[in-house]
């Protein structure tokens, strides 16, 4: 996927996270947003995958240990969804870290609990994009 199609479909994303928004408003745990925005990406033809496990290599050796990206789009694009008061700085360093372990270029926080969900909206890049 060229950088022009990341980045349609990264609108793509944000236009779903705002009707999920609409229709839920602030509030509500984020396991709930995450199975809504789903929903939303499926009505929208967008390929997902949910709570995707990627290992942990650490000094070339594989670990008994993974994480999970909340939502991983079209293989390309990680989302990584909050329900908090307030972003943090260590929000955006983990999505940040999430795209280099995943070796993947372009990432999304997002923040359901805001008044509007443009406020909660960061766009975080690995290296050259």
């Amino acid at each position: 996927m060229n950088k022009e199609e990341i980045n349609k479909l990264s609108g793509i994303i944000l236009d779903s996270a705002i009707e999920v928004h609409r229709h839920l408003g602030p509030g509500l745990l984020e396991s709930v947003y995450e199975v809504c925005l789903c929903k939303e990406l499926g009505l929208r033809k967008i390929n997902y995958t949910r709570q995707v496990s990627l290992p942990v290599k650490y000094k070339g050796d594989l670990l008994d240990a993974e994480y999970k990206i909340d939502i991983l789009v079209e293989n390309e694009i990680i989302i990584e969804l909050k329900a908090v008061e307030v972003l943090l700085p260590v929000h955006e360093v983990q999505l940040l870290t999430y795209l280099k372990l995943a070796d993947k270029k372009l990432g999304l926080l997002i923040n359901f609990n805001v008044t509007k969900l443009v406020v909660g909206f960061k766009r975080m890049i690995n290296g050259y994009f």
